[in-house]
């Protein structure tokens, strides 16, 4: 079995990635940082990931983001 202890995506499906990062910036925030039509026009989690599924290259920004947002933060800090 391959193990990914190394992964910070792993287990994290692209809804869960979304809606924690929504939860996080707001639909706004997260426009700013990822430009795409689906977060900026009339936004929804459904019409999002119907998009994300479809464009590997909008996934790759949500997965990069998510990683660079919660990858450095402690599973058990709830602070923020």
């Amino acid at each position: 079995m391959n193990k990914q202890e190394n992964n910070p995506l792993h287990g994290i499906t692209i809804e869960k990635a979304v809606t924690r990062l929504v939860e996080h910036y707001g639909w706004q925030g997260l426009a700013q940082r990822i430009n795409i039509n689906c977060f900026k026009s009339d936004p929804s989690i459904k019409s999002s990931l119907k998009f994300l599924r479809k464009t590997p290259w909008a996934r790759d920004k949500v997965d990069r983001l998510y990683v660079s947002t919660f990858s450095k933060q402690s599973p058990w800090d709830n602070s923020k």
